[in-house]
């Protein structure tokens, strides 16, 4: 019995679709990214951040922890809490527990700034991605993601 070999390289049509994804998820990350900060001021970054911090006990995570949700380089996580530390959306505290760890805590300005953009940044999800399909399309790419985070390893954070 003679196995079928994948070829080591992607096909034209195999490229072709690899290339759509790619285009496409950045079309819509770049709309719904300008959207955030004309409608609510945020970045996604910033947005990433309050969301991470809102869903966290206390809302407050170590320097780390949240560099590893967010899926962020520690360097580049410093630079951006620096930038929304000044704008008063989160503080830096001493961590109790390790003198030489930092924990990122939302303040209440932060807070107000994530509700503030809860809604706005959801219907833009729902306009800019979940309208464009079908609910057999949202579940067949949902499977579709499932199946390349599984191949990759990948967990959601």
């Amino acid at each position: 019995m003679v196995s079928e070999r994948r070829s080591l390289y992607p096909d034209a049509e195999e490229l072709r679709v690899w290339r759509d994804f790619v285009e496409t998820a950045q079309a819509l990350h770049d709309e719904l990214a300008a959207r955030l900060q004309q409608e609510c001021s945020l970045s996604p970054g910033d947005y990433a951040v309050l969301l991470a911090l809102s869903e966290a006990a206390a809302r407050r995570l170590r320097s780390s922890e949240l560099a590893q949700t967010m899926g962020w380089e520690r360097s580049r996580l410093s630079h951006h809490l620096g930038r929304m530390e000044r704008r008063g959306l989160i503080r830096r505290d001493r961590c109790a527990t390790d003198s030489r760890g930092a924990e990122v805590v939302l303040t209440a300005e932060g807070a107000d700034a994530f509700r503030a953009a809860l809604l706005p940044h959801l219907r833009a999800i729902r306009e800019v991605f979940v309208d464009s399909l079908s609910p057999e399309r949202i579940a067949a790419v949902g499977d579709a993601m499932a199946a390349l985070r599984t191949a990759r390893g990948i967990y959601r954070r």
